[in-house]
């Protein structure tokens, strides 16, 4: 029903005014009594076999909504009811802004993807709070993915990442850096080396702070070459980070039914959904083995179909993220993963 009636439907529209909409009518919709309970009734599978593990923290199900389409902790709860044991708002940064300029993101349905360059448009750290401060339901697990404001200059970028870390500490249950997203002007250069020797190491510093200390890890790019992947391996493991979140989005333009004239006409953005699944799987795999499946893995990007979760599941990922996917796919995506799981491990 979803991709016969309802997405021709929402494909009408452009996808950013699809998902205010929808965030509205999210947040009316359960206001009706009874409307959260049947959703749930509906999408939630729940079974022993289903039950993940992973850096301290007890999930229902091994699926979870990526950093995105929550930017603002606005509909975590509302979200949660169509299947997902955990929700990753953000990216927050430390004030709020606006993000670069309209029209930002495209589908490109020949392709089963999205190019996006929303720019990190949040209503900043203070607003998620007072959001991430009201009552979750039971089992819910929370993420934060944080980075810095568009005119943070990369020298002073660890101090936006702190005061975003502090501002949302208390309120979520762990924690992913983004330095990787392609639509932050030079972002990317914090992949660095030392940059990113910077910033985790500054992260990890306050959490010694607290009493009880949250997982932190590092979301990356799809675009790494390998050199660039060991060396982040080698700074994840000597800085002891809790783990990795792979993929990002892209910036190649790779072997599309997209006409180029098309893309061209698109303008620059990170690329997600089928056409960065191989790409993704790669680097899920790549990290698992180099590090003999000691470093715990969320895995997102291109992760499409029943068939596409497994495949990251099999790769070494303990936790997938969906976004595209459920755009394309529909609310039932994560349902149909969770029920094949139970029929794999049973």
């Amino acid at each position: 029903m979803y991709r016969n009636l309802i997405r021709p439907l929402l494909f009408l529209l452009p996808p950013e005014s699809i998902h205010r909409l929808l965030v509205l009518f999210l947040r009316f919709i359960f206001k009706v009594p009874g409307v959260h309970g049947l959703c749930k009734r509906i999408y939630h599978v729940d079974h022993k076999v289903l039950k993940t593990d992973f850096l301290g923290m007890r999930f229902d199900n091994p699926v979870g909504l990526a950093a995105g389409f929550d930017k603002n902790a606005e509909v975590y709860r509302e979200f949660y009811a169509f299947g997902f044991s955990f929700i990753e708002v953000g990216t927050v940064t430390p004030l709020g802004q606006p993000g670069n300029t309209r029209p930002r993101s495209f589908r490109i349905p020949k392709d089963r993807g999205l190019i996006n360059r929303m720019g990190f448009n949040n209503k900043g750290a203070e607003a998620a709070a007072r959001k991430l401060s009201h009552t979750r339901p039971k089992g819910l697990i929370l993420g934060g993915n944080i980075g810095k404001n568009t005119l943070t200059p990369n020298d002073a970028a660890v101090g936006d990442y702190e005061a975003v870390f502090k501002t949302i500490y208390d309120l979520v249950d762990y924690f992913v850096v983004n330095v990787s997203c392609p639509n932050i002007t030079d972002l990317h250069k914090l992949q660095d080396k030392e940059s990113l020797k910077l910033i985790l190491g500054r992260i990890l510093e306050i959490r010694n702070g607290y009493s009880e200390s949250k997982p932190v890890l590092l979301k990356i790019s799809p675009d790494l070459n390998l050199k660039q992947l060991d060396e982040t391996l080698e700074i994840v493991s000597k800085m002891k980070l809790d783990g990795i979140v792979a993929t990002n989005t892209t910036i190649t333009r790779d072997a599309l039914k997209t006409t180029s004239q098309e893309i061209a006409a698109i303008g620059n953005g990170g690329m997600s959904g089928s056409p960065i699944t191989a790409r993704s799987l790669e680097v899920v795999r790549y990290i698992h083995e180099k590090t003999d499946g000691r470093l715990p893995i969320i895995a997102v990007g291109g992760i499409m179909s029943v068939q596409d979760a497994m495949n990251m599941f099999e790769a070494g990922a303990t936790l997938i993220q969906l976004y595209t996917g459920f755009i394309y796919e529909g609310p039932g995506l994560a349902k149909r993963i969770n029920r094949e799981l139970i029929k794999r491990r049973s």
